[in-house]
């Protein structure tokens, strides 16, 4: 049985393998563009068949056409210069033109270098509207603006530009909730010691822990509500955090709960160091999310019957 060919430009962790496998698809070659140390080690601990083509910069037209055609073109270009969240923060307020998100059009000079099959390209909902109609207008698609709280116990709404023929869009809202995918027990090292405000059961954001940082670290959320979309967590007191009313306390998510919010394999990331399975899962995709998308894909003999089982399974 023949396997599709994929190349997936910023690779992270490698989600997409992940999501092409929960699809049903038969892979045949993986080629991935990732620089970061920590999630090329994950990858290849999962799938040691990924070919690593390093930087993305360094992809010139002899390397691509080595490779071959590409069935399907994936990538999840970084986003800080385009998020609102920084909007306060000039270093990271640049939309297509700052330093992490004008790799952008680095994935569109390989789109138009490899003429895939299908691409797929995903980023933040909370951009401008002029870098979103930027892109658009470059990819000649419309988004597709799904949440990952449609699929797990996370808000993350995200844009995707894609041509594979979504014909349904998955807009029904699980019964997923933080409650739903925390441990039992974990490690001491994972709680807080800080005092925090007065608990409001009503309110996603149920508290605030008493520590000297900017509100988005302080915020403490409700078990009964969707966890806050995952980021990465470089710097101090950036994980999610949730209070406990049975033991009166807050601690911050473990990284299996991450994986779990992000509909990852439970152990998926263990290798390194909490930091860094922290980082990459925040950087990385709703693997649900992706899955559900690529599941659409047409004229592959090496679709399974997986398809319409993993389609008919999200919309019940």
């Amino acid at each position: 049985m023949v396997g599709i060919k994929v190349l997936s430009l910023f690779d992270g962790m490698s989600c997409g393998q992940i999501a092409l496998n929960r699809a049903g698809f038969k892979v045949d070659k993986y080629y991935a563009s990732e620089i970061n140390n920590h999630s090329i080690f994950i990858t290849q601990k999962n799938y040691p068949n990924t070919i690593q083509l390093g930087n993305v910069e360094d992809l010139n037209y002899d390397s691509l056409m080595d490779i071959g055609q590409i069935d399907l073109l994936l990538g999840g270009s970084p986003c800080q210069n385009l998020s609102i969240s920084n909007i306060d923060r000039k270093e990271h307020s640049n939309g297509l033109d700052g330093e992490k998100s004008k790799l952008f059009y680095e994935y569109v000079r390989v789109k138009n270098t490899v003429k895939p099959k299908y691409f797929l390209l995903e980023n933040v909902e909370s951009m401008s509207d002029v870098d979103k109609d930027i892109i658009t207008e470059i990819l000649e698609v419309e988004p597709i603006m799904i949440d990952s709280a449609d699929f797990s116990a996370q808000d993350r709404k995200r844009y995707y530009w894609t041509n594979i023929p979504i014909t349904n869009i998955n807009k029904n809202k699980n019964n997923l909730f933080i409650k739903n995918i925390i441990e039992p027990s974990v490690n001491e090292k994972y709680y807080y010691s800080q005092t925090f405000d007065p608990v409001d059961s009503s309110k996603k954001i149920i508290t605030r822990l008493h520590v000297n940082t900017h509100d988005l670290s302080k915020r403490v959320y409700n078990l009964d509500k969707k966890c806050a979309t995952l980021t990465a967590c470089r710097g101090g007191y950036r994980q999610k955090k949730i209070y406990l009313p049975d033991e009166n306390r807050i601690r911050k998510l473990t990284p299996l709960e991450y994986e779990r919010l992000q509909t990852v394999p439970e152990g998926y990331t263990e290798g390194v160091a909490d930091s860094h399975r922290y980082n990459m899962l925040g950087d990385g995709w709703t693997v649900d999310v992706i899955a559900y998308i690529l599941s659409h894909m047409k004229g592959f003999e090496y679709q399974t019957e997986l398809e319409s089982k993993y389609i008919a399974t999200l919309n019940t």
